[in-house]
């Protein structure tokens, strides 16, 4: 309830940009694999760019 109006950090929206992308990327692979490729791709790029951030804490 206390976090309800927090405001999430760049670190949580890239994980959650993310988590969306390997959710599509595994429902292209069912249909097509080219696609799901593209997407997994950009999820490594996404996935880089979080592990170069700064932890913050």
């Amino acid at each position: 309830m206390f976090g309800l109006f927090k405001k999430k950090n760049e670190r949580e929206v890239l994980l959650a940009q993310y988590s969306k992308l390997m959710e599509e990327a595994f429902h292209l692979s069912k249909t097509n694999r080219s696609a799901s490729d593209a997407k997994t791709a950009e999820a490594a790029e996404l996935m880089r760019k979080i592990e170069s951030l700064p932890l913050q804490g």
